[in-house]
């Protein structure tokens, strides 16, 4: 319920990021890494302000969010804490994200890569030792520490390091006109990824009303697993993004259209490989992570609905993250909003409660929106408005 929520915290990171991408990988383009780190620092100073009021609201509204996302008395008397923690870490998630968004503009997904190792393996590392010690905030300690990790790992090489780009102090100047255009790129990207977030937790909201904890906590387990597979598919959209905004720079349009479609192609092969394992294998998969047998059917059930829509996952995120990277953060928002929320959850509510399907209902609208944004993203990318963006 927890990360249901602090989703917004990811939105709000990744809409930064996105406008760190598409600023730095156009000055890159340009031959103009100077430029390039100012935009980096400037994209930092204004994560830092959001980051403040992220982490006070989540810190003092913990319980009420955890009573707003529906959880019982029980789970709210002993998962307050753990939100608390959670919230009030935020700082380490935007800057995650944002400064991976930095060195994904410049050109160095490598860097971006291994400092999520670092707070990937750190947590893993932590995690059993802490929850033993410290019960379940042990596990939101762990995961503070281990993203902190990774911050700090960003840091030396962002500002000691001898890439492409780094940074100065004088590149923290406060420069109010760019400091505009990144938030003029990073607010659509952030209510973008906001109105996903807020879908999700209507789903999320929706599966525990029609299932109860039982189907809540297949669920939960079903798409952290559906969030792990697609991470490469991540990666290739990621690419794609940084792609289009070098090669705007250096004003080679052609290309730039030919590596969307490359990354896409490549995206709906590896995804097609991921349905099958989810279609095939999904059962050992939900078991591996729950001895509960109804919480099993019920992930299971979760897994294969969803994974069935996995190759349109690939091609929408590859043309969404294209028009995110060219700087047209607008037309993906708009987007969203009427892919998840005038469609989606209308849908999971007609099949979940007006058909009483129940669950099942939730899991079955959620392919058929992310097929239909496919469809929407790849329609405005051929349009070609995105190669006249300016930023």
């Amino acid at each position: 319920m927890t990360e249901s929520v602090i989703s917004i915290v990811y939105s709000i990171a990744i809409g930064l990021s996105t406008a760190a991408t598409a600023i730095v990988s156009r000055r890159i383009g340009e031959k103009n890494p100077e430029a390039a780190a100012h935009a980096g620092a400037q994209a930092v100073l204004v994560s830092l302000l959001a980051t403040v009021v992220l982490s006070v609201a989540g810190v003092v509204f913990a319980a009420d969010i955890l009573r707003l996302m529906g959880a019982s008395h029980a789970v709210v008397r002993d998962g307050a804490v753990f939100t608390r923690i959670m919230f009030g870490g935020s700082i380490a998630i935007i800057l995650l994200f944002l400064i991976n968004g930095i060195f994904r503009g410049a050109g160095d997904a490598a860097m971006a890569m291994r400092s999520l190792w670092i707070a990937s393996l750190i947590n893993i590392i932590l995690c059993p030792v802490f929850i033993h010690f410290f019960g379940l905030k042990g596990a939101a300690i762990a995961t503070v520490i281990g993203r902190s990790t990774g911050v700090l790992y960003q840091c030396y090489h962002l500002f000691k390091g001898s890439g492409i780009l780094t940074l100065h102090r004088h590149h923290f100047k406060a420069d109010t006109v760019l400091v505009k255009s990144i938030v003029a790129l990073a607010w659509p990207a952030t209510l973008q990824f906001i109105i996903a977030s807020g879908s999700w937790i209507i789903l999320a909201r929706l599966v525990a009303d029609t299932g109860g904890t039982t189907a809540s906590a297949g669920y939960q387990i079903a798409i952290r697993n559906v969030v792990f597979f697609i991470l490469p598919a991540w990666g290739l959209s990621n690419a794609a993004a940084t792609l289009v905004g070098q090669n705007l720079g250096a004003g080679q349009l052609k290309r730039a259209e030919q590596s969307v479609w490359t990354a896409a192609k490549y995206n709906a092969i590896f995804m097609c490989g991921v349905t099958l394992l989810f279609l095939f294998c999904a059962h050992p998969i939900i078991r591996f992570f729950t001895k509960d047998a109804a919480v099993a059917a019920y992930g299971t059930q979760a897994l294969q609905i969803i994974g069935a829509g996995y190759v349109f996952y690939g091609i929408g995120m590859v043309m969404v993250q294209a028009l995110n990277g060219a700087g047209d953060t607008r037309t993906p928002t708009l987007i969203n909003f009427v892919c998840f929320w005038l469609f989606q959850v209308p849908l999971a509510y007609l099949l979940a409660k007006g058909l009483d399907w129940k669950s099942t209902g939730v899991f079955v609208a959620i392919p058929v929106a992310e097929t239909l944004i496919a469809l929407v993203a790849g329609y405005f990318f051929r349009q070609g408005r995105w190669k006249k963006v300016e930023v």
